[in-house]
């Protein structure tokens, strides 16, 4: 695997003559009917993480209502990281690959996406071309729109909506810690009952993200791309919080969880009180499946908690590229959203506006239950926006030399 911070420099170095990818595809000026009709018979190689059931069955799902309603299908290509995908795109663009790419869809985030969109390595702007587009909620989430600080511009389409909370068992955690130097505290009391995924996985790097809101002297630095001469005065914190905290972390911080997964596995089999979670609806959609006890509930932290958009993105050479379309289409129709808000599948929070909706599709989403691990919007409270994706990667970097130390 492409090392994160390889992959962005070699994306970045690739010799483009203009960053604006495919603005003059003719599919782009194609009516819609033309480019369904188009997408009949394709195979879209859809690369997305493997490592969530709930989300494998949510794309097994989207492969049967497509195949049925268009005639085309979805090949599931599982990744460990998305990573993965990009290098492959970076290697047929510099092996003069510029049609039949072998990655279709990628779903996308943060350094990822701004490497490719440099390089341009995406396909579009193709977003407003999407008849569901228009339902997007642009203004009241505008994480629709910008992914990590990053105008999308066309070129992203959004899927579903994401906020870091915190699930903690109820029956051995009566008042869980609701500040970030709280969460020491209580470490420090109750060694071995907090873990976070390695840092290597975006879960991972999002808990150090989450930590360094509240303890940097200047958040609003996390705006902006980090500088060499930026990053250690505004991580000093940070680095001193974990320092203190990872002696009392599960395994005494010498082993991570290797992913969200990984880490609710640890909580029911009864080995850790607390855990980090990118869905509020994670705990009562793994109490429904039988994956965490009956007692679990969820909180966020005083200051807020960041929240982000989940895209799908299509190669500037995938070979399928009408069917992907007409995929990324279905992803914002009323019924896959809510499908994925249902907490018995996904539970992730819709990207539409509900008020757009005809009356018969905003019913989808008010039959939809509501566990008692999930927390209501107003107790989510407005999410804080991600930072820069540069910080993303200097503080996976730096966490790497530090843990191997």
């Amino acid at each position: 695997m492409i090392a994160r911070r390889t992959l962005l420099a070699s994306a970045a170095a690739l010799p483009f003559a203009a960053k604006a990818a495919t603005p003059d595809h003719p599919l782009l000026r194609r009516p819609w009917a033309d480019v369904v009709a188009a997408a009949r018979g394709q195979t879209v190689f859809w690369n997305a993480w493997g490592g969530d059931d709930r989300t494998n069955g949510f794309i097994a799902w989207a492969n049967d209502r497509v195949t049925e309603r268009y005639g085309f299908r979805i090949q599931h290509v599982r990744l460990r990281d998305t990573a993965e995908a990009v290098a492959r795109v970076v290697a047929e663009k510099a092996a003069g690959r510029t049609e039949g790419g072998s990655v279709d869809l990628i779903w996308i985030n943060g350094p990822n996406f701004l490497a490719m969109k440099d390089a341009g390595l995406l396909f579009g702007p193709f977003v407003d071309r999407l008849p569901n587009a228009r339902l997007i909620d642009r203004e009241g989430k505008p994480a629709t729109v910008t992914d990590f600080t990053v105008p999308v511009d066309g070129l992203a389409s959004p899927w579903r909506m994401a906020q870091i909370v915190y699930v903690y068992d109820s029956a051995t955690v009566k008042d869980p810690p609701r500040t970030i130097p709280a969460m020491l505290a209580w470490a420090r009391a109750n060694p071995g009952r907090l873990a976070h995924p390695t840092v290597r996985n975006f879960l991972g790097a999002t808990f150090l993200k989450q930590a360094l809101y509240e303890l940097t002297p200047d958040p609003s630095l996390l705006a902006r791309p980090v500088t060499d001469d930026g990053f250690g005065p505004a991580t000093a914190p940070l680095w001193a919080w974990y320092d203190a905290l990872r002696p009392h972390l599960w395994r005494q911080g010498r082993q991570f969880p290797e992913n969200g997964p990984a880490q609710r596995t640890l909580m029911n089999d009864g080995e850790i009180d607390i855990m980090i979670s990118f869905n509020p609806s994670e705990a009562s959609t793994a109490i429904a499946n039988g994956q965490l006890p009956p007692s679990v509930r969820t909180y966020v932290l005083a200051g807020g908690t960041i929240g982000n958009a989940s895209f799908v993105a299509i190669p500037f050479n995938a070979a399928h590229q009408a069917a992907a379309m007409v995929l990324a289409d279905f992803l914002l129709s009323p019924e896959a959203q809510a499908h994925g808000q249902d907490p018995r599948v996904m539970g992730n929070f819709t990207v539409l506006a509900l008020d757009r909706l005809a009356p018969e599709d905003r019913a989808r989403f008010e039959r939809l239950p509501r566990g008692a691990a999930t927390l209501t919007n107003a107790e989510l409270g407005r999410p804080l926006p991600e930072p820069h994706p540069s910080w993303m990667t200097r503080i996976t970097a730096e966490w790497e030399r530090r843990v191997s130390r």
